[in-house]
Parts: structure tokens; sequence; C-alpha cells
């Protein structure tokens, strides 16, 4: 019964299909979807905190540290003292960092749009699917 109708369990498999498909598609630049949105999410104007990033990504602080010490090791990102508050640390995206993300980004717009249009083709428009899943996490 769980495996036919649990709605967490379809999500899951549905998150691990999309997360194998983007990590494929990233493969080249030696990068997973994960490392590919925490960079998206660094890529501001001003350095955020841990929190804000973590917010954004909807992960914890301990998950996030992990998951930028591989991106750190390769240059991709620095961490900072947050200069107005010393407890706070700031992360921002190097030249690297960026040059990685604007090589990236075209394929995952390419890779996205392709997304877009199979699931419109199975009767699922984008738009009503992100409003849903919004709905979802807000409640």
């Amino acid at each position: 019964m769980v495996r036919d109708a649990c709605l967490c369990l379809h999500i899951q498999r549905a998150a691990r299909v999309l997360a194998r498909r983007f990590d494929e598609a990233f493969r080249p630049f030696n990068l997973t979807n994960g490392q590919f949105s925490l960079l998206m999410a660094l890529n501001r104007p001003e350095p955020p905190t841990i929190g804000a990033v973590a917010t954004v990504l909807a992960s914890d602080r301990t998950t996030l540290t992990a998951a930028l010490k591989p991106l750190e090791r390769r240059g991709l990102v620095t961490t900072q003292s947050d200069p107005k508050d010393r407890r706070s640390r700031r992360l921002q995206l190097t030249p690297a960092g960026l040059a990685l993300l604007g090589e990236a980004l075209p394929v995952w717009k390419s890779e996205h749009a392709a997304l877009e249009a199979q699931l419109a083709a199975a009767g699922f428009p984008a738009d009503a699917l992100r409003l849903e899943l919004a709905a979802l996490e807000a409640s």
C-alpha cells in the first residue's frame, strides 16, 4: 500500500530522478546538481550569510557547511567572517566560481527547457507544478 499510495515516497523518487538527470548534465563541469544550486545561491551582489543560503536551499547549516567544503577546496567559494558580526560567516564566489557558473548555466537552461517540455507534453505544465509545490512548502 505504501509503495503505491505514499506521496512522500513518490516525491522522493521523482526528486532522485531529477537529481540524476541534472547530475549527468553537470558532469562535464565536475559539479553535482546540489553544488550548482549552491553556487547559484551564492551568486548575489553582496556575500550572503550561511543562514541566508541555508534558508534558500531549505537546508540546515551543518549540511550546508559540509557541502561547501569541496567547493572551497576547488577554489570556487570563500568563507569570511562578517565584518559587522564576527560570529557570522559570509560566503562568496571566487572568480573561478563565477566563471564555472557562467559555463554551467547554459547547460542548466537547456536541460531545464527540455524538462519543462517533457512535463508539458505529459499534461503537467511546469508553472502549475511550481505553484502546487510552493503551496506544499508553505503549508
